[in-house]
C-alpha cells in the first residue's frame, strides 16, 4: 500500500461527492469514485474495497430519501434484491473465466441501444408494461439476476442499467425506478463491502472521510431528483451513458 497524502484526498473526495450526486439520480457514479481512488494510488484490490465502503453510505442516504417519499417498488425492489446476490456471486466467477476485452466490447456494443432508447422516450415513461403484471416478481427476480450479474462482472453502469430495466419491461414510474434501484444497489454495496473489509482490502482512513462526502452527493442528488422529476433524470441518464460509454471504448481501443 502507497501511503495516505493530502494529494490523494483532494483527488477522491470531490470526485466521490460528484460521483454520489450522479449515482444518486442516474446510477453510473462508479463511473467517477472508483478510477478517483486509481489517481490516489490504490492497487485495483484496496481501490474497490474502499470505494464500496464510502458508496454504501451514501447510497444508504439516497435510498432513504426514496423511500421517504415513497419512490421505492418494495415488491419488486426485493425480488430483485433477492436475485442479485447470487448474480453478483456469477458475475464475479465470469470475471475470472471470461477476457475483461470481451466484456467490455459486449457493453459497448450494448450501450447505444439503451441510449436509444432513452432517447425516443422523453420522459422515460412507457404506455404499458412489456412484461404482464402476473410476471413481475419472477421478471424482477431475473433482473436483479443479471445485473447482479453485471456488477460483479463489469460495475459501473449497474444502476443506470437497473432503472432502465425497471421502466421499460416493468412500467415503473421514473422515480419510482430510480428508488428502487437505489434499494437494490446499496444490497449489493452491502455484500461486497462486507466481503472486503473481511479481506482486509478497506483503506478506513480515507475510505471513511470519502463515505462523508458519498452522503453530501447522494443526499443533494436524491433531492434534486425527487423535486425535478423525470426530465432531469433522463437528462442526466444520457451523460451517464454517454460516459460509460466512452470510457468503455477507450479501454477496448
Amino acid at each position: 500500500m502507497t501511503a495516505l497524502t493530502l494529494k490523494a484526498y483532494l483527488i477522491v473526495l470531490p470526485l466521490v461527492f460528484l460521483g454520489g450526486f450522479i449515482d444518486s439520480i442516474a446510477g453510473g457514479g462508479g463511473l467517477m469514485t472508483l478510477p478517483a481512488y486509481y489517481l490516489a494510488g490504490l492497487p485495483p484490490d484496496w481501490a474497490g474495497g474502499s470505494n464500496k465502503m464510502s458508496a454504501l453510505f451514501g447510497t444508504a442516504v439516497a435510498t432513504g430519501k426514496y423511500v421517504s417519499k415513497g419512490h421505492v417498488d418494495w415488491r419488486c425492489g426485493i425480488a430483485s434484491l433477492i436475485g442479485s446476490v447470487p448474480g453478483a456471486a456469477v458475475g464475479s466467477w465470469l470475471l475470472t473465466v471470461l477476457p475483461a476485452q470481451t466484456v467490455k466490447t459486449g457493453v459497448v456494443l450494448a450501450l447505444p441501444l439503451v441510449a436509444f432508447f432513452v432517447i425516443r422516450k422523453r420522459d422515460l415513461a412507457v404506455s404499458r408494461a412489456l412484461v404482464p403484471p402476473s410476471l413481475s416478481l419472477p421478471a424482477s427476480f431475473l433482473i436483479g439476476l443479471l445485473m447482479g450479474s453485471y456488477d460483479g462482472l463489469v460495475g459501473p453502469g449497474t444502476g443506470t442499467f437497473l432503472m432502465i430495466a425497471y421502466v421499460s419491461l416493468l412500467g415503473m414510474p421514473v422515480l419510482r425506478a430510480s428508488g428502487t434501484a437505489r434499494l437494490v444497489n446499496l444490497g449489493s454495496n452491502v455484500g461486497s463491502a462486507i466481503t472486503m473489509i473481511i479481506a482486509g482490502r478497506v483503506l478506513f482512513a480515507l475510505a471513511l472521510p470519502a463515505a462523508l462526502f458519498s452522503i453530501l452527493g447522494n443526499a443533494l442528488g436524491a433531492s434534486l431528483a425527487i423535486k425535478k422529476g423525470a426530465p432531469f433524470i433522463r437528462a442526466l441518464l444520457l451523460v451517464v451513458l454517454g460516459l460509460l460509454m466512452a470510457a468503455l471504448l477507450i479501454e477496448v481501443l
